[in-house]
Parts: structure tokens; C-alpha cells; sequence
């Protein structure tokens, strides 16, 4: 079985600096608040998957607007 989890680079869209997150791509498509590891704002993460399972799309937006 492969892994679940995924590890990808998203840019904080306050600060913008870039930090590594982790994806359980075994939930599907999913939504969730990602605080930055640089300026702690939130961000909200929208995860699309393809038919495979694989990630398609990130969008990452201020959580706040």
C-alpha cells in the first residue's frame, strides 16, 4: 500500500514565505486551515485529487477574507 501522506511546498499568502505541509491524500478532496510556520497566520488549504488519488490542485488563501 502507498504511502497516504504528502509532503508539499506552499507559499504563505500573508508572509510570503514557503513551508512545507503534509497531506493525508487518503481523505480525498479536503479543506482545512494551515497555520504558516513562518509568520503563524492562517491559511486556508483547498486539496483537489485527480481519479488516481493524486493531488491535482492546491489553492491557499488568507483565511481570514
Amino acid at each position: 500500500m502507498p504511502n497516504p501522506l504528502e509532503y508539499i511546498e506552499i507559499q504563505c499568502p500573508y508572509c510570503g514565505e514557503s513551508f512545507s505541509v503534509e497531506i493525508d491524500v487518503s481523505a480525498g478532496d479536503q479543506t482545512y486551515i494551515e497555520d504558516c510556520r513562518v509568520c503563524c497566520a492562517p491559511a486556508e488549504l483547498q486539496i483537489h485529487l485527480d481519479k488516481d488519488g493524486e493531488i491535482s490542485e492546491i489553492l491557499v488563501n488568507a483565511a481570514n477574507t
